[in-house]
């Protein structure tokens, strides 16, 4: 398929630059700027991260500077969005520890992903995996929980934000639900047997001081 950046598939019109999709003409220049997925990573990064039970637009974000995991995935997704890529998300899911939220993309068919986290391992993924379950596996071993345990149990199919635009998921100035329970409602798929995971050791000493390189406290 033609491409002018980096592979990600585009038209040739490039209609996106014709949609405001809502936004201001400052925070479309924003969002416009982060043309690549490493400059969407590295402006997510650069967010204050928060412990909140909220979940605020891309809007909110942009304002306040802030977010956690969900709300990084999704101003990452408007981004990649208003630079003409669908608005995907995945939903990790873990056991005894919080789920997790990746902004996908894909370049020349392979899949990569942006995330915000307080784990130093659950960020960013250059593309170059086949599938999302590959995609889903390289988090594996950076996921886990304060204990040392290693949580992630399923990842869940891609979920195109645009079946949420009536519910205005990018500007809303009210917390946008829907996402969440978007994620949840996606058919998720296991990515280790029963057996397997309960069996599986606790992560190194080193390992876990590693991913938490970085960590922002309650």
């Amino acid at each position: 398929m033609p491409s002018t950046h980096r592979g990600l598939s585009r038209t040739k019109t490039r209609p996106y630059l014709r949609e405001s999709f809502g936004f201001s003409p400052q925070e479309l220049r924003t969002l416009r700027a982060l043309k690549t997925p490493a400059r969407i990573q590295k402006f997510i990064d650069e967010l204050t991260y928060q412990y909140a039970d909220t979940a605020w637009s891309p809007r909110r974000v942009l304002n306040e500077r802030k977010g956690h995991c969900m709300e990084g995935a999704l101003l990452a997704a408007a981004a990649l969005r208003v630079n003409g890529h669908p608005p995907l998300l995945m939903d990790l899911e873990a056991v005894r520890d919080d789920d997790h939220v990746i902004a996908l993309y894909r370049e020349r068919g392979l899949w990569g992903g942006i995330a915000k986290s307080n784990f130093a391992g659950l960020r960013f993924r250059a593309p170059v995996y086949r599938t999302l379950r590959e995609l889903a596996l390289s988090y594996f071993e950076h996921y886990y929980n304060l204990r040392g345990e290693r949580t992630l149990r399923a990842y869940s199919r891609g979920v195109h934000l645009s079946r949420l635009d009536s519910q205005h998921w990018m500007t809303a100035e009210e917390d946008v639900w829907c996402v969440p329970e978007a994620l949840i409602a996606a058919k998720h798929y296991a990515l280790v047997p029963h057996a397997v995971a309960r069996a599986l050791p606790r992560v190194d000493r080193r390992s876990f001081g590693a991913g938490k390189h970085g960590w922002v406290k309650h």
